[in-house]
C-alpha cells in the first residue's frame, strides 16, 4: 500500500462517520414529524330551553272520607251478624243484632209504670174536680182542696217520668239493632255470634270506611312549605292551594294511580314537636280499588315554561358538583359547574352554569381535561327533548 492511500484513510473514515450521522439525523427528523397527535371527534349539542314538568313526592296514608269505629251502645250477647269481612253496606243498613230480650223486659216494666202513674193521675184528677165545689160552697176547708192539687201535680210529675223512663227504655231496645251510619266497606270483625259485648269493650265490633272519596295525608317539613308557597302564585295560602294543577298517587308497586286528585289544607299551623304542616290529597274511589290504610306518595308537579335543559349523558360529577365541558374558542373545552333546579326524564333542568346556544360535549367526557381540542359534531337534541321530556 503506497503512502499516498495511507494518508487518505482517516479522512475517508471520518467522512463516513459523517455521513452516518447525517443519515441518523434525518430518518430521526422524518419519524418525529410523522407522528402526530390525533385530535378525538366527539359529538355536541346546542343548549336550549323547553317547557317541562318537575314533580315533588310526599309520602301517604290513605283514609277513607269516613272511617268510624262501629261500638255497641248496650251491652249484651252478640245475637245475630249480617254482614261479612269486605262486604260493601249501605246507610241504614243491619250490621249486628244484641240480645234484646232484657231490653224487652225493660220496655214492659217500664209500660208498665207509665200505666199506673196515669192511674194515679185520673185518681188525683178526681179527687181535685170533687173537693173543688165544695170549696166553693164552703162545706170543706180550702186545706183539704190544696193538698189533693198537690197530690195532682206530683202524679202527674210522675206521669212525665215513667213516660221518660218508656221512651229510654224503647231507645236501648232500638240500640240493640246496629246499622250503618254510613255507606262504605266493612273491616275486620272481631266478635263472633254469642259474644258478650258493651261500651267498655276496647275493641269495636267493626270500623265501616266510607271510600267513594279517599284522602291521602301527607307532610311538609318547614323548608319543603316555604319553596312549595314561593313558587305558587296567589296572596294567599288558600288562593295558591285552589291554583294547584290535579296531583298523582304513586301506589305502593310504583304505578300512578288512574284518576287526579286535589290537594287541600288540613291544618293551619305547624306542628311543634314534628316541624310540619299537614295536607291531605282527595282522589275519587268509585270502583272501590283504594282502602283504608294503605300507603302511597303524592306527586305534585311543578311547570317550568322556559328551562334551561341538559342531556344528563353530557354531564360528569366532581366533588359532588355536576360539570359539563362547554365547547371554547379553537374547539377547545373547558368544563363548567351547573346548579341543578331538578330533573324531568334524562334531562337536568340548569338554572346557572350554562346559557341556551351553548355548545357542549355529549359523549366520551371521560378522554377530556380542560384544553384539549376535538373536532365537533354538532347534534340536534329535538328529538332526544321530545322523546325524554315527557
Amino acid at each position: 500500500m503506497s503512502p499516498i492511500n495511507n494518508a487518505y484513510k482517516p479522512a475517508s473514515l471520518y467522512l463516513a462517520y459523517l455521513l452516518t450521522l447525517l443519515q441518523f439525523g434525518c430518518s430521526s427528523s422524518t419519524s418525529e414529524t410523522t407522528t402526530t397527535v390525533e385530535i378525538p371527534t366527539l359529538p355536541v349539542v346546542q343548549v336550549k330551553t323547553a317547557s317541562v314538568n318537575t314533580y315533588q313526592e310526599f309520602s301517604a296514608t290513605l283514609e277513607g272520607r269516613v272511617n268510624v269505629d262501629i261500638r255497641p251502645q248496650v251491652e249484651g250477647y252478640l245475637e245475630k251478624i249480617y254482614v261479612d269481612e269486605g262486604a260493601a253496606v249501605r246507610k241504614g243498613q243491619p250490621l249486628f243484632r244484641i240480645d234484646t230480650r232484657t231490653y224487652q223486659q225493660q220496655v214492659g216494666n217500664a209500660s208498665a209504670s207509665l200505666l199506673a202513674a196515669n192511674a194515679n193521675l185520673d185518681k188525683a184528677a178526681l179527687e181535685v174536680a170533687r173537693l173543688t165545689p165544695l170549696v166553693e160552697n164552703n162545706v170543706v176547708s180550702d186545706v183539704q182542696l190544696k193538698a189533693a192539687q198537690s197530690a195532682y201535680a206530683a202524679a202527674k210529675a210522675n206521669v212525665e217520668q215513667a213516660r221518660s223512663v218508656v221512651s229510654n227504655a224503647n231507645v236501648n231496645l232500638n240500640r240493640t239493632l246496629i246499622t250503618a251510619p254510613a255507606s262504605g266497606f266493612i273491616g275486620r270483625l272481631p266478635y263472633k255470634v254469642g259474644s258478650l259485648v258493651g261500651r267498655a269493650e276496647l275493641q269495636p265490633l267493626t270500623t265501616l270506611s266510607d271510600v267513594h272519596n279517599v284522602f291521602a295525608y301527607f307532610s311538609m317539613s318547614e323548608v319543603e312549605f316555604l319553596q312549595f308557597t314561593e313558587r305558587l302564585p296567589g296572596v294567599s295560602l288558600a288562593v295558591k292551594i285552589k291554583k294547584l294543577p290535579p296531583v298523582d298517587l304513586i301506589l305502593a308497586d310504583g304505578k300512578a294511580y288512574a284518576q287526579k286528585g286535589r290537594v287541600e289544607l288540613v291544618t293551619g299551623q305547624f306542628d311543634k314537636t314534628m316541624g310540619s304542616i299537614s295536607f291531605r290529597a282527595v282522589f275519587p274511589n268509585e270502583q272501590g280499588l283504594l282502602r283504608s290504610g294503605i300507603t302511597g306518595r303524592v306527586r305534585i308537579p311543578q311547570a317550568h315554561p322556559s328551562a334551561v335543559v341538559v342531556p344528563q349523558e353530557a354531564t360528569f360529577e366532581r366533588q359532588d358538583r355536576v360539570f359539563v365541558y362547554a365547547l371554547a374558542d379553537s374547539n377547545k373545552v373547558v368544563s363548567k359547574p351547573l346548579e341543578i333546579a331538578g330533573k324531568s326524564g334524562n334531562f337536568y333542568l340548569v338554572t346557572k352554569g350554562i346559557q341556551p346556544g351553548e355548545r357542549i360535549v355529549l359523549e366520551g367526557l371521560d378522554r377530556l381535561r380542560d384544553g384539549y381540542v376535538i373536532v365537533p359534531r354538532l347534534t340536534t337534541n329535538d328529538s332526544l327533548t321530545a322523546t325524554r321530556l315527557q
